[in-house]
């Protein structure tokens, strides 16, 4: 299985809420972005770091941009898609640092050949940031781009996307850190060793 999936690490967002660039933050002696290449790492040795940032050359994998700067996550699932060659693509946000592979692997194991899109739900809300996306979904987010359609919710809910229903224990893995307050709370809950 691990030759047929893309992780695809969205890397090119603004941060405005966090003000620094969230990819490079640090949790546990390590950058954001690399525990998002760990997790991914363990189920596939075929990464795309979407990003405009140079500075993401250095993590050793394929970096590609934005196809269209500023139109957010649905510009830059599209890149990630676009550039993939597999069929299947797990798509992260590079602000999650507790992800592992176990979560990641759910997702995979949910598989059903008829979803296009894979997603968490936890607390009636869904994950289409930690997500596995088909290349089915390629078109779909195409005509949203040439229609400026910016909310990803809306694109995904043209996708035929399938919930899996996360445990509570799980939950704690696809916490995104969007303020310097979740990033002192993450770092004060699972104390840095």
């Amino acid at each position: 299985m691990k030759n047929s999936i893309t992780g695809i690490i969205l890397a090119g967002g603004k941060s405005s809420r966090m003000g620094s660039d969230k990819s490079e933050l640090k949790f546990r002696n390590q950058t954001f972005i690399k525990h998002s290449i760990k997790a991914l790492e363990g189920i596939t040795s075929d990464i795309i770091i979407v990003s405009n940032n140079e500075k993401h050359d250095s993590l050793g994998y394929t970096r590609i941009n934005d196809v269209i700067t500023d139109f957010g996550p649905v510009a830059g699932i599209y890149s990630g898609l676009f550039n993939s060659k597999t069929t299947y693509n797990i798509v992260l946000s590079c602000d999650i640092p507790l992800i592992n592979t176990s979560t990641l692997q759910q997702l995979i194991n949910a598989i059903d050949g008829k979803s296009d899109i894979i997603q968490f739900e936890y607390q009636n809300k869904t994950t289409p940031l930690i997500a596995l996306y088909t290349k089915n979904c390629l078109s779909k987010f195409k005509h949203a781009l040439e229609n400026k359609v910016h909310r990803l919710q809306s694109v995904v809910n043209t996708c035929n996307p399938t919930n899996i229903l996360l445990s509570e224990k799980d939950a704690t893995h696809i916490q995104n850190i969007n303020t310097q307050e979740d990033l002192k709370a993450i770092k004060e809950t699972f104390e840095e060793n």
